[in-house]
């Protein structure tokens, strides 16, 4: 322990949403926390930029779980209120499926189940079903599941948790889950399509990801006014509140290792002393990249066997004009959603008929456009570890542009004033991202909780890892999650 003080010291590396969770919480605590982020600004990838007068979320732009973000902040007597304000989105998004056909998907309840019963006569009534199993998954996974640690199997002995485990269908999978309750194409694609991100086809997805559909379709859609960065303003203001220190552009070169115990990090500018390090960077990178050798847990075979969560094409342009046809949030189901989804995760290579993913914040909120004109942002899942360059980058902006001409009837191109993509190698710039993933490890059947890489280095005692590579998994409720239980093992284990 630091002898020259009372309060123990902890280095957090990298400033997204589980280094932010993982920093305030053991703040709390009373413990001196450095938190270094190697970009010149937090968040992650949930940074911000803006260019002629657009402000660009440069990552997440889907606000769900709300209830998640609310407990983050009620353990510091906080409000989400308290740094941002919400809007739920009504309609939550649309779908444009082959046809084309687009349709809104209502927030309220009655109206969901018109639309559900209007695609196939007594859906409705099985949607009630389906919604109820999936709040139940969603009750025991985001509130006793999830925040478990996964460090030992005794973590799920209990046998009313085992019983829930079955009842939350962890070994079935979603592909034959969602198919006992409907039969319409379109209907299985709104359910199927919010683990399309999560990093398998919904055959090797336990259905206990249901719970997602829960959040989408009853817990809704909302939007923190000034994009979703506010969120990391939030949370910075109140990690400064605790006294976190947030130093930026500060990379964590090595971490210095005595005796099977770390006594603090490198950096290019110096050393940071701590009695814990908690790791909210790309996992693989700090194990095999910043961590010698001798200190690594897994080795490079054993992270290339790791299935992948997938990589984005992403598109920020700002747009001189207003977008016909368009809500805040768009889904392009247009083509074949389980070919896209093979060519992500079975055959992966860059997609030969994308489904693809339009949010323009600016139908919602005027402040992160100039008057008149749209912040147009475009994202197409991918495979990780492709060959990223300029050519294949536009030939893909084509292919949207012409969808989305098409789709709002008037044409775009030429109303486009700013232009910045991203993909593959920006992620591996930016974040070291493994494979240039954009979402971190995938959530199949064989990487769920005591499966996923662990939370706590089996070489190094006072090491421990956070964020998307770990225990919870994907997204941004996750991550936020993943900070705050990784704080707990600390707390837990390193006494002052």
């Amino acid at each position: 322990m630091n002898s020259s003080s009372a309060s123990p010291t902890v280095v957090v590396i990298g400033a997204g949403f589980a280094g932010l969770a993982a920093a305030t919480t053991l703040a709390q605590a009373g413990w001196r926390v450095t938190l270094l982020e190697k970009n010149e600004s937090p968040g992650g990838r949930a940074r911000v930029f803006r260019a002629q007068g657009f402000t660009f979320d440069m990552g997440p732009s889907w606000y769900w779980m709300p209830d998640v973000f609310e407990r983050y902040f009620a353990r510091f007597g906080k409000k989400v209120s308290d740094y941002y304000e919400l809007q739920r989105l009504d309609p939550s998004y649309q779908v444009i499926f082959k046809g084309p056909e687009a349709v809104d998907i209502p927030a309220k309840m009655s109206e969901l189940r018109d639309l559900f019963e209007r695609y196939e006569p007594g859906s409705a009534g099985r949607l009630d079903e389906f919604l109820k199993q999936a709040a139940y998954k969603y009750e025991v996974g985001i509130n006793r599941l999830v925040y478990a640690p996964s460090r030992s199997v005794f973590e799920f002995a209990d046998p009313k948790l085992l019983v829930d485990m079955v009842r939350m269908d962890v070994l079935q999978s979603m592909h034959k889950h969602v198919r006992r309750f409907f039969k319409d194409p379109r209907l299985l694609e709104l359910v199927e399509f919010p683990i399309l991100f999560l990093g398998a086809t919904s055959e090797n997805t336990p259905a206990l990801y249901s719970l997602m559909n829960y959040a989408d379709l009853a817990l809704g859609t909302w939007y923190p006014k000034g994009g979703m960065h506010k969120i990391v303003e939030g949370m910075v203001h109140l990690a400064q509140e605790l006294g976190v220190a947030i130093v930026c552009n500060e990379e964590v070169r090595e971490i210095v290792v005595e005796n099977g115990r770390s006594t603090g990090v490198r950096t290019a500018h110096g050393f940071f002393a701590a009695d814990a390090v908690v790791a909210g960077a790309d996992y693989y990178h700090i194990e095999q990249e910043v961590l010698k050798p001798e200190h690594r847990h897994y080795d490079e075979k054993y992270w290339d066997s790791r299935t992948m969560a997938p990589s984005s094409l992403l598109f920020y342009l700002g747009v001189n004009k207003k977008l016909d046809k368009l809500r805040h949030h768009n889904l392009f189901f247009d083509e074949d959603f389980s070919q896209h989804a093979r060519e992500i995760y079975e055959q992966p290579q860059w997609p030969s008929r994308p489904l693809f993913y339009a949010s323009v914040p600016s139908k919602t909120d005027p402040t992160v456009a100039p008057p008149g004109q749209e912040n147009l942002f475009l994202l197409i899942p991918v495979a990780p570890n492709l060959t990223d360059d300029e050519a294949t980058r536009e030939r893909y902006y084509d292919r949207l542009m012409n969808r989305l001409e098409q789709h709002c009837g008037h044409s775009i191109r030429d109303a486009v004033v700013y232009k910045r993509s991203y993909a593959h190698r920006d992620f591996a710039a930016d974040y070291h991202s493994y494979k240039g993933n954009a979402y971190g490890l995938a959530n199949t059947l064989k990487q769920t909780a005591l499966l996923k890489p662990s939370l706590k280095s089996k070489k190094i005692s006072n090491l421990y890892f956070t964020g998307q590579l770990t225990v919870p998994g994907p997204g941004v409720p996750p991550s936020l999650i993943s900070g705050q239980v990784v704080a707990g093992e600390v707390l837990k284990e390193i006494k002052n």
